[in-house]
């Protein structure tokens, strides 16, 4: 992921750059779980699920698969684009969260990976949740994934790019 940061143009991300579904999620802001769990009010199912932990609860609701249908298969112009989308929404709703919330605690997770279709394109999934320090982390040691590239991204991050 270092490697895909460092060679993509991030700087200057903005609403342009997020799908409009993606884009509305944004606008509807945070709301908190019967069990305090912080997610996305849009993501939020219309019955209350079942969950092993806030962990659980918060990266099930709130993780998505970002829209890369509209993007071009060749990767010089596939993987630029989509690590944009990707960053752009991160920063958007981890913005929104501080709003909501007063703190900097929600922490977004963009993984990118191949599909395991004949194409193979990339693809990205995003998600956001609270550590907590009675919970193991979401992704317990992130250095080591080897299927996907992988960011852990915090409020404080985003500054570099917008």
């Amino acid at each position: 992921m270092r490697e895909i940061l460092r060679t993509t143009d991030v700087t200057d991300l903005s609403d342009r750059d997020i799908p409009s579904m993606f884009l509305e999620v944004v606008g509807s802001g945070w709301s908190l779980t019967a069990a305090g769990g912080r997610v996305l009010t849009d993501l939020r199912p219309d019955a209350p699920g079942t969950y092993v932990d806030r962990l659980a609860e918060e990266t099930t609701i709130n993780g998505r698969g970002m829209t890369d249908y509209d993007l071009p298969a060749a990767p010089d112009e596939r993987t630029p684009r989509l690590v944009r989308r990707c960053l752009a929404y991160v920063c958007a709703c981890l913005r929104k969260a501080q709003e909501e919330f007063g703190d900097t605690q929600v922490k977004a997770y963009v993984s990118l990976s191949f599909a395991d279709t004949e194409e193979a394109l990339l693809t990205s999934n995003v998600t956001f949740c609270t550590p907590l320090p009675d919970v193991r982390p979401y992704i317990p040691d992130l250095e080591a994934v080897m299927d996907a590239a992988v960011a852990e991204i915090s409020l404080e991050d985003c500054s570099v790019w917008s």
